[in-house]
């Protein structure tokens, strides 16, 4: 290389250099100002948030007791109170605050009724059919023998007029009804002796609520109303000869499969069983506008959540059942069902005429099974029995 060669490249590297070295320092003075710029926005917004803070903690916070039928965090019906409740306390931010008590805590299981609707508690959680005594018409809320599907019942109660007649059901007992869940379809029970004619049901004891403890006494039985935490002792010292209670996720739970041998199906009595949610009226129009809201839309969030629950969990306990636990599940026979059938229809027919309430209630109800039907005959049950082949 010459040397008249070398500060010909010095020449032109040089240049290269300033140029790289000028644009960094442009750089460097643009994310100057931008890392100004955005430490002036933290700043705006550290006190914003101070601002939000110190606005959220002069804001009241209401405080709601839940008092409930079901034992304490029992799976699915327990668990689906505490899920409504913690959904209330975080969709309004802390400001309605919901406390659950499980039954026996604060209040009897089936005490739950009187003491919402007194104001002991603001909400209550359980099954309608279990203030029969107060308000007969309150158990088409639940289920009747032979009535709608979960499906049926959500749309009877949201589009069907059921909701606006239950609201009047519960009017004089300054109480606002709410459906926050569902079992989906039952079983029948558990048994110690086989079902093999109408006849078995004499003199049968069964915890078995609601109408269709109705029918079961029509046919020589007794039915009995038994909270759930009661139900294993009462079947295990022989207080009672048989009980239903859910399906395969809460029996399992509750372990029935350790003191009664036969298992049956289908759950005519409960074929879609709505859980309530009964909220004093008082404390429930004492909220603005936004907390009402969220209490309604919480509701129907549970009813949504407990049935999809339900429908994912029956199937893995009733696998665990049948395999591990050798439960014998049997089918009541169609007889049996026939007459069962036959039975509810006249029970529910003398339900109507308690009342002129009642009669609406009835009459709405019957409208939209019928209603619903022909539907479901080339939708749900043709698909079902397509799949099955």
């Amino acid at each position: 290389m010459s040397k008249t060669q070398t500060p010909l490249r010095f020449k032109l590297v040089v240049p290269g250099i300033l140029s790289i070295l000028m644009l960094l320092s442009v750089m460097l003075l643009g994310c100057g100002k931008e890392e100004q710029g955005t430490m002036e926005e933290q700043s705006m917004m550290e006190e914003q948030s101070m601002m939000e803070e110190q606005s959220m903690m002069n804001v009241e916070t209401i405080e709601w007791k839940m008092v409930t039928t079901w034992p304490k965090d029992f799976p699915g019906l327990g668990t689906g109170a505490n899920n409504l409740a913690e959904s209330i306390t975080l969709m309004s931010g802390g400001r309605l605050n919901v406390t659950v008590y499980g039954g026996g805590e604060l209040v009897g299981p089936l005490e739950t009724f009187d003491a919402v609707s007194r104001g002991t508690a603001e909400m209550g959680h359980g099954g309608a059919y279990y203030w029969k005594g107060k308000a007969p018409a309150a158990q088409f809320f639940t289920s009747v023998p032979f009535g709608l599907t979960a499906q049926e019942m959500n749309g009877w109660i949201y589009y069907g007029g059921g909701l606006e007649l239950w609201e009047r059901i519960y009017e004089p007992f300054n109480l606002i009804p709410l459906a926050a869940g569902n079992t989906g379809v039952q079983m029948g029970g558990w048994f110690n002796k086989k079902i093999d004619s109408v006849d078995d049901l004499k003199g049968l004891k069964m915890r078995l609520p609601g109408l269709g403890g109705e029918v079961l006494k029509r046919l020589k039985g007794t039915p009995v109303l038994l909270p759930g935490g009661e139900i294993f002792t009462a079947l295990e010292t022989g207080a009672i000869d048989a009980t239903e209670w859910v399906g395969p996720y809460n029996d399992l739970a509750f372990g029935f499969y350790k003191i009664a041998k036969y298992y049956y199906y289908p759950g005519w009595h409960e074929p879609g069983s709505t859980m309530e949610s009964i909220v004093n009226k008082d404390a429930f129009n004492a909220l603005p506008d936004d907390l009402q809201k969220i209490v309604r839309i919480a509701a129907q969030a549970a009813n949504l959540d407990m049935l999809s629950e339900f429908t994912a969990r029956n199937n893995q306990a009733l696998d665990t059942l049948v395999n591990k636990h050798n439960v014998q599940v049997l089918k009541f026979p169609d007889s049996v069902l026939r007459k069962l059938a036959e039975v509810s229809d006249l029970v529910l027919l003398e339900e109507s005429k308690r009342d002129d309430l009642s009669k609406e209630v009835y009459d709405s109800f019957i409208k939209f099974r019928s209603q619903t039907k022909p539907w479901h005959k080339i939708s749900e049950q043709a698909y079902l029995n397509a799949r099955s082949k």
